[in-house]
């Protein structure tokens, strides 16, 4: 799949804003799916740290 330009190729003969949109909206899933929990085990071990210094 050859573009003649940039613009055509962010264009798509016209469906550009579904496939960057889609391409968008999945990368924003992934990232959520490794923040989320990332920071979910930063918090839980930040209270655990918190109830241990506490006894």
């Amino acid at each position: 799949m050859y573009f003649a330009s940039f613009a055509d190729l962010i264009a798509m003969n016209g469906h550009g804003i579904y496939v960057w949109s889609a391409y968008a909206i999945g990368y924003a899933v992934l990232a959520a799916l490794i923040i989320q929990p990332l920071a979910r085990h930063a918090a839980l071990s930040r209270q655990i740290r918190q109830q241990q210094d506490e006894d």
